[in-house]
């Protein structure tokens, strides 16, 4: 289907906590122990500084609230009756492309025709594609005329359009504007779904105060090169930590625009306002997925499915990679100011809103208080060795994540070795995001820069997926 690559598509499932689960708690618990412990000790002896830094790190520690609650998510799961209902409602999927990789494209239309609940409709828009390097309209034509085919031989009613590149949001709503679907499924162009993606996705929405579903998001390009291998880390505390925390609490506050599920009165009732957001009087066509989600969280309950898992592309350079990021932050700090002036202030979005600015302030004034303080700093090797072993316990306490999913595409000593390379990451984050992220803070007004790729940046792996 969708061309003359027949390999089998990436799978993968997520699997009960268990033993993993045990040995988060114990660890868990035994790094409170020992900060408690360390406080208890300094009082007894009187050393004023260490006990300050003590109390210091265990503030720290409790800003990391959602590490020991994102254990406590499930899959939701519909009983018979609710699955019933859920198949009757009428799904359609957008896939907006802009200068996509061929092979990846082939491999996201094709999922999306295989899911084990069949999709109602696909709406694919092209926003505009063309070759930067001639100038000519790149129109994909071979893919799309098979891919109407083989949905049409499929039952599914399909379109695909070319629009002026005008952006993602209004490439969405050129055909979720006018469509009477139940539910609308964002899927990005550069992603392909597990065959069971469609059906774990709609499992939340048998509960009628559900109004938006996060995907489960996993790295399709993770062998690449050390920095997609690391990139798949790097996602890990979003992805299967604070989202999954937030889900428990029923507040996630961002759906990835990989995949994501809403109810589709949320989209269509916003026509004319979402694809015209701004920012300091400035058009902002990223950070379409947070705005979604916020729409969601307006008038009801928003949540993560785990077991509805969808594989991405992520970059391959730096360059892509730190523009990528810096977009990502740009917009998040935008959203940061949405949340703290709508939600709720007695809310789980904006106190975790305050928490997320209160520990990012933590990591530099602590730094700084080591340096100015006199007592401390005649401490400095003890208290390096404490934030040693304290960024070493919450790095591998926070991987524990990744043995909660089995892929196809990947052996348990690969995931073992990733899981090995924790502290890494988490230099990698301090080192380099951390003070990346406060430049985007900075500079979140620069919305004009926030643009399309201009040309093909990440190709499908050219190994097979492994069965």
């Amino acid at each position: 289907m969708i061309g003359p690559d027949d390999s089998a598509l990436p799978r993968a499932r997520c699997v009960r906590p268990g033993v993993v689960a045990a040995l988060a708690a114990v660890s868990l618990v035994g790094f409170v122990a020992w900060g408690v412990l360390h406080v208890v000790v300094m009082a007894h002896h009187g050393v004023d500084a260490n006990l300050n830094m003590g109390l210091v790190w265990l503030a720290c520690f409790a800003l990391l609230w959602w590490v020991p609650l994102a254990w406590f998510e499930r899959p939701f799961r519909a009983t018979g009756a609710q699955r019933e209902a859920l198949d009757r409602l009428v799904v359609t999927v957008q896939i907006p492309v802009y200068n996509e990789d061929p092979g990846v494209l082939r491999k996201c239309l094709r999922s999306v025709l295989e899911q084990s609940r069949k999709v109602d409709r696909v709406r694919v828009v092209d926003d505009g594609s063309i070759d930067p390097d001639t100038g000519a309209v790149r129109d994909y034509a071979e893919i799309r005329d098979r891919f109407l085919a083989d949905a049409a031989e499929a039952g599914v009613a399909a379109t695909w359009d070319r629009t002026p590149n005008r952006g993602k949001r209004y490439a969405q709503m050129h055909v979720l504007a006018d469509d009477d679907a139940d539910v609308f499924v964002t899927l990005d162009s550069d992603s392909v779904m597990d065959r069971d993606a469609v059906r774990e996705g709609l499992a939340p929405f048998a509960d009628p105060r559900v109004t938006s579903v996060a995907g489960h998001v996993l790295v399709l390009n993770r062998d690449t090169n050390l920095l997609t291998r690391m990139t798949g880390l790097l996602y890990l505390p979003f992805t299967r930590g604070l989202r999954s925390a937030q889900s428990v609490l029923r507040r996630v506050t961002i759906n990835s625009g990989t995949l994501a599920f809403y109810r589709a009165h949320l989209v269509r009732d916003r026509a004319g306002v979402y694809e015209n957001e701004t920012f300091l009087g400035r058009p902002m066509q990223m950070n379409d997925d947070s705005m979604l989600t916020f729409y969601g969280l307006l008038e009801g309950d928003t949540v993560h499915q785990p077991s509805s898992l969808v594989f991405t592309l992520v970059p391959e350079t730096a360059s892509h990679y730190f523009g990528q990021q810096l977009r990502w932050m740009r917009g998040t700090t935008v959203r940061h100011l949405w949340w703290l002036r709508y939600m709720p202030v007695r809310g789980v979005v904006f106190w975790g809103t305050v928490a997320e600015y209160l520990h990012l302030f933590l990591g530099y004034a602590v730094p700084l208080l080591i340096v100015l303080h006199p007592d401390l700093r005649t401490h400095l090797g003890d208290i390096a060795f404490a934030a040693f072993v304290i960024g070493t316990a919450v790095s591998y306490l926070i991987s524990l994540r990744i043995f909660m999913v089995v892929r196809s595409d990947e052996t348990v000593v690969q995931r073992l070795l990733l899981f090995l390379c924790a502290p890494v990451a988490t230099v990698w984050r301090l080192l380099l995001l951390r003070p990346l992220y406060l430049y985007a803070m900075c500079t979140c007004g620069r919305i004009a820069q926030w643009g399309t790729r201009n040309k093909v940046e990440v190709a499908y792996p050219a190994d097979p997926v492994r069965a």
